[in-house]
């Protein structure tokens, strides 16, 4: 996570060298379900996938340009992931700080700018826990959980479309797709996977 954390210091401390740079804020709901398989508590075993929980999303962004309507997208956010297990009345919601790295194109449509992004993110799990109205609350990334314990570290694919007025308003749609089966404990074939799609609103503005 460390170098994580430095590759992000380093893209940031890059746009600023930049005099087209944009950086933004953005804030939205998030929609998201978890697959998993064989997970342990709470009654939870085979393999489903979760009906949708609504979490937010939200944090600052900075495009960084490559060439003329080419940017790289990135920033920190806060994203709320989780899901609710079917054939139960357990959830689970977990909380992440999320680098995304996108491949942005972001040409003229209209007054403003189309932005199409895809690529990787990386993200860093900073709570979570189980909940069911039987049982109290289990830390979901603690040991309290036993088998169904999650890794901290989720990595996967992120997408977005989105539209940028001329002063800065930005509205847009994004999913992400975890690749990383996060189950901390492997055996019985455990599996747990993120993926949510969202809205948000925000605004950008140039550096300098």
């Amino acid at each position: 996570m460390k170098k994580l954390l430095l590759s992000v210091v380093a893209l940031l401390i890059a746009s600023i060298s930049f005099g087209q740079a944009k950086f933004g804020i953005l804030a939205g709901p998030n929609f998201s379900s978890v697959t998993y398989r064989n997970l342990g508590p709470l009654g939870i075993g085979g393999k489903e996938t979760s009906s949708i929980l609504t979490n937010f999303r939200g944090g600052v962004t900075v495009d960084i340009p490559l060439a003329d309507e080419f940017y790289i997208g990135t920033g920190l956010l806060y994203a709320g992931k989780g899901g609710k297990f079917k054939n139960s009345d357990a959830k689970v919601n977990l909380s992440y700080l999320q680098v995304p790295i996108m491949f942005q194109f972001e040409p003229e449509v209209g007054d403003g700018n189309l932005v199409l992004g895809i690529g990787p993110y990386l993200a860093l799990g900073v709570g979570g826990n189980y909940k069911s109205p039987n049982t109290s609350s289990i830390g979901a990334f603690d040991d309290a959980a036993g088998p169904a314990k999650l890794k901290r570290f989720d990595a996967g694919g992120t997408v977005q479309i989105g539209y940028e007025m001329p002063m800065g308003l930005y509205f847009g749609l994004n999913g992400d797709l975890g690749m990383v089966n996060i189950a901390n404990n492997t055996s019985n074939d455990r599996k747990f996977r993120n993926a949510s799609f969202g809205v948000s609103l925000g605004y950008k503005f140039h550096g300098r």
